[in-house]
């Protein structure tokens, strides 16, 4: 299984709209061969000192996929091109980690 960890920052004040075009992607995404999950999260509330938030402006996207050729087709995925043309000018800093089960 592969583990992708997205970290979106958009531009101030942009997240619900680019979170409205990542909401609508969401159904093209699941339906892929080899999509296990595939969520966006925002920063928990009510932790207090307990945790460190990523702000106001920042979503992260928690992904699992079945194995790398299945993570390379979505990235490929026209439907995926569709979704970075539309939110391109809303994002600061995009970082994406991808990660393999430490055992």
């Amino acid at each position: 299984m592969i583990h992708v960890v997205a970290i979106l920052t958009t531009k101030p004040g942009m997240r619900e709209s680019v979170l409205e075009a990542f909401r609508a992607n969401i159904p093209a995404v699941v339906a892929e061969d080899g999509c296990i999950e595939y969520r966006p999260t925002v920063d928990a509330e009510g932790l207090g000192s307990f945790q460190t938030k990523f702000g106001a402006d920042t979503f992260v996207v928690i992904e699992k996929w079945r194995d790398v050729p299945a993570l390379k087709a979505h990235a490929a995925a026209p439907h995926m091109a569709a979704y970075a043309a539309k939110v391109k000018d809303m994002i600061a800093n995009r970082v994406v980690h991808v990660l393999s089960p430490a055992g």
